[in-house]
């Protein structure tokens, strides 16, 4: 692409510059606006200096992306409410054998979460359970938390629907759900595998702490906001309601009389005494309303757990077709939205409160950002740059994997993941099929491997690492700062190893 002129090259690079600035440091104290106004505005910024029209900005927005990820996060929140990430939390302490196995279990249920229901979303709903777990075996959270924030990037590689930048991959590449899988799944798994064992021996001394089997862990998860304790309605409801109101005209129960039920069986004599000592009609409806109460609230909080079960069953075998049929190539932004729209029929309620957990946000991040780098790409300069670049970044070379994936690594620290993705994807994949057709398919692979894998360089990195280091910081009463330093001095040498291993395993 030749360049652009010299007025839309500028306009057009102080445009990326501040979406860039607000991208990174979405609370710069000059413009403190945050990341989603900051695309918007790098967006807007393109068409008012006239480097894109206004058609062309819109047809920089891609829907199936946006499709996509509107469905996925549809889906995540009905899989929330049908306590799937409880579940997963209850297996963090279920027989845990101490702190190594705790960080290995870790380590498992964030990768496998995040290649499912998103890193952003397994980190969202994971961090308070795990610093939780820290916190009651006298353990130190940042191990832990360097753990489920790692694999959850590492984990999030495997499919199209792991991460952001996957979906765009998967989208401009055309690549099907499964050889998306199979292509880096090998690499996923051993990188997973490599990162948890670095944790435990950099983190040695600290987690070789003796636990029980069965702690005060698991029932602190148990009872505080993994599954807390709920009376029954059956024997507590009605007894509320009736000492709020007063006693009944003429009832004095004392002894045996006080009990409807003895032993499992209905006493006879309670209920013969409550009759006995009526003396109006008002009375006697009350006292029918209070002999059958215990009866119907009873049966109707039986029925209320068996339509509880058959709506999470609902929600998983939803769940289960959606895989199935991404696994069979069908369009994936079209296959989330229809199992998006198929759970809130099944719910049978109004959709709002679902919807409301959506982040509309990220959808307006997206849109904000397409328009910006498609306007930056339009300058002529990343197509300038990658020219310098490409003769020493084959990918038929061991040396010219090993730059390439320095510049992936590089931009995706300093620009994000996704705007690499974006300004790198289509040049790589032309490049690589200048060689071979089957190069072709390898380098959209390895671009998605390091652009997330690089997530774990650095605190900044990615956004799942801000979410566990900013969820861990607002626990009540248990909160843990993760520091830049911290987790650089464990991401550097992590994210090197682990996208060597890709480097070798992904193959065209």
């Amino acid at each position: 692409m030749a360049m652009a002129s010299y007025v839309k090259l500028i306009l057009g690079s102080i445009a990326f510059a501040i979406f860039w600035v607000l991208a990174v440091f979405p609370a710069v104290p000059c413009l403190p606006i945050g990341r989603t106004a900051g695309s918007l505005l790098g967006g807007m910024l393109m068409v008012i200096f006239q480097v894109l029209t206004v058609d062309q900005a819109y047809e920089a927005i891609d829907l199936s992306i946006l499709g996509l990820l509107f469905g996925t996060m549809v889906v995540s929140g009905y899989l929330e409410s049908a306590d799937a990430f409880k579940y997963l939390g209850k297996l963090l302490t279920w027989k845990s054998k101490g702190a190594k196995d705790l960080i290995c279990r870790i380590c498992l249920i964030s990768a496998i979460s995040s290649a499912f229901f998103t890193n952003d979303t397994s980190c969202m709903v994971l961090t308070e359970f795990v610093l939780k777990i820290a916190r009651q075996k006298n353990l130190p959270p940042q191990p832990f938390l360097l753990a489920l924030a790692s694999s959850a990037n590492i984990g999030s590689t495997a499919t199209p629907i792991g991460n952001p930048q996957n979906l765009v991959i998967a989208t401009q590449s055309g690549i099907s759900f499964g050889e998306f899988l199979t292509g880096i799944l090998p690499a996923t798994i051993l990188g997973s595998i490599v990162n948890a064992l670095l944790l435990i021996c950099m983190y040695w001394n600290l987690l070789s702490v003796k636990i029980d089997e069965e702690d005060s862990a698991a029932q602190f998860l148990t009872g505080d906001g993994v599954s807390s304790h709920h009376f029954s309605p059956a024997t507590m409801s009605r007894l509320a309601s009736s000492s709020s109101q007063g006693r009944l005209p003429g009832l004095e129960i004392t002894n045996v009389l006080t009990s409807p039920h003895v032993n499992g069986s209905v006493n006879l004599a309670y209920h013969d005494t409550l009759r006995n000592r009526v003396n109006s009609d008002q009375g006697e409806t009350e006292i029918h309303g209070f002999l059958n109460g215990p009866w119907e609230s009873r049966n109707s909080n039986c029925s209320e757990r068996w339509k509880g079960k058959l709506w999470k069953s609902c929600v998983y075998l939803v769940v289960v077709g959606m895989l199935i049929s991404l696994l069979m190539g069908l369009n994936m932004s079209g296959t989330a939205i229809s199992a998006a729209l198929a759970l809130m029929i099944l719910d049978f309620k109004d959709a709002v409160p679902c919807l409301e957990k959506v982040s509309y946000s990220l959808l307006i991040f997206f849109c904000g950002m397409f328009v910006t780098v498609q306007g930056f790409n339009k300058t002529g300069i990343p197509s300038a740059l990658w020219e310098l670049m490409e003769p020493y970044a084959k990918i038929d070379q061991v040396s010219g994997m090993a730059v390439l994936a320095l510049v992936i690594l590089v931009l995706s620290n300093l620009v994000s993941n996704v705007p690499t993705v974006l300004l790198l994807g289509a040049r790589m994949a032309a490049s690589a099929a200048l060689i071979s057709t089957a190069f072709e398919k390898k380098a959209w692979l390895i671009l998605s491997w390091v652009s997330t894998v690089a997530g774990n360089l650095s605190l900044l990195g990615s956004a799942a690492n801000l979410i566990v280091c900013e969820q861990a910081c607002r626990v009540p009463n248990l909160g843990y700062t993760l520091t830049f330093w911290s987790h650089l001095k464990f991401g550097v040498p992590s994210t090197l190893l682990v996208t060597a291993i890709g480097l070798i395993l992904i193959k065209s």
